[in-house]
C-alpha cells in the first residue's frame, strides 16, 4: 500500500520508503525534485517568491533556503551531494499582465543548480498550464499532469463609490 504525501507552498518532503510518492500542485511556483540513485532516496520541495527584493536589490534567500532545507534533510538520510540529480517543474504564466514570478522561479531554480553542480536530467517549466506533480522518490519517476487552460486575464472592477463619508477607504 502506497503513502502520498502531499506539499504544498514552502514546503517540502523526502522519503527513503518505497511506497511513498510526494505530490504538489503548481502554477507559477516550482518545484524542485532531488534524487540519489545510490542511496535511493530522493525529495521535493514547493517554491514560490524564489526572489524578493532587500533594500531594493533581488535577494535570493527564499529560495536559497527553500533548496539548502531539502538538500540537507536529504544528507540527513544518507544521500551524497555529489550524487544529486534534479529535475524541475512548473512557473506557468498563470495570469496575464502581472508580474514574471514564474520565469522568475524558473531562472532561480535552475541557476542554482548549475552553481551547486546538481545535474538537472529532467524539466517541463514555463508555458500556461497549472500541473499536478507525482514523485516516486526512491526510483527518481516523476510524472505530471497538466491542464490545457488559458492564463487568467486580471482585470480590476473599480469599486462603486456609492457610500458617503471622508473618503477613508480601508482595505
Amino acid at each position: 500500500m502506497s503513502e502520498t504525501i502531499v506539499i504544498t507552498q514552502g514546503q517540502h518532503a523526502v522519503s527513503a520508503d518505497p511506497n511513498t510518492v510526494i505530490s504538489t500542485v503548481l502554477g507559477s511556483c516550482v518545484a524542485c525534485c532531488l534524487w540519489d540513485h545510490v542511496s535511493q532516496l530522493g525529495g521535493m520541495n514547493h517554491m514560490l517568491l524564489a526572489q524578493r527584493q532587500h533594500n531594493n536589490l533581488p535577494c535570493d534567500m527564499a529560495g536559497v533556503n527553500a533548496m539548502e532545507l531539502l538538500i540537507n534533510e536529504l544528507l540527513k538520510l544518507g544521500a551524497r551531494r555529489d550524487r544529486l540529480q534534479a529535475k524541475v517543474f512548473g512557473g506557468a504564466r498563470m495570469v496575464d499582465g502581472l508580474s514574471e514570478i514564474g520565469a522568475k522561479n524558473i531562472s532561480f531554480t535552475l541557476g542554482f543548480l548549475e552553481r551547486e553542480n546538481i545535474t538537472c536530467t529532467a524539466q517541463s517549466v514555463g508555458g500556461t498550464a497549472a500541473r499536478q506533480v507525482m514523485f516516486w522518490p526512491v526510483i527518481g519517476v516523476v510524472r505530471q499532469k497538466m491542464t490545457r487552460s488559458a492564463p487568467l486575464r486580471e482585470t480590476v472592477t473599480p469599486p462603486a463609490n456609492t457610500i458617503e463619508g471622508n473618503g477613508l477607504e480601508l482595505l
